[in-house]
């Protein structure tokens, strides 16, 4: 007679092995949240720029009158547009 062959099943491993479609949401996921991650720094980057243009607005004589305007006009406007970038981030 052979002698009797045991099989042990390894449960651990097959709960640690992630199925394609877990793999799929998680990846999904972190893009989800780098995207978000992007726009934040984008958020950022724009009110930067628009620190640096109040500056020229408010510089004075050194500065040109047109350029001046359109520096203030962007300081202006970029402040709403940077609420509604967050506000359509939030959302997602």
């Amino acid at each position: 007679m052979s002698p009797s062959l045991s099989v042990v099943a390894d449960n651990d491993l097959a709960a640690r092995v992630e199925t394609v479609g877990e793999r799929v949401r998680r990846l999904q996921a972190e893009a989800r949240q780098l995207a978000k991650d992007h726009v934040r720094s984008l958020s950022a980057a724009i009110l930067g720029a628009e620190a640096l243009a109040a500056d020229i607005a408010g510089g004075g004589e050194a500065y040109p009158p047109g350029i001046r305007d359109l520096a203030r006009r962007f300081a202006e406007d970029v402040r709403a547009r940077v609420q509604t970038l967050d506000a359509i981030n939030a959302r997602q």
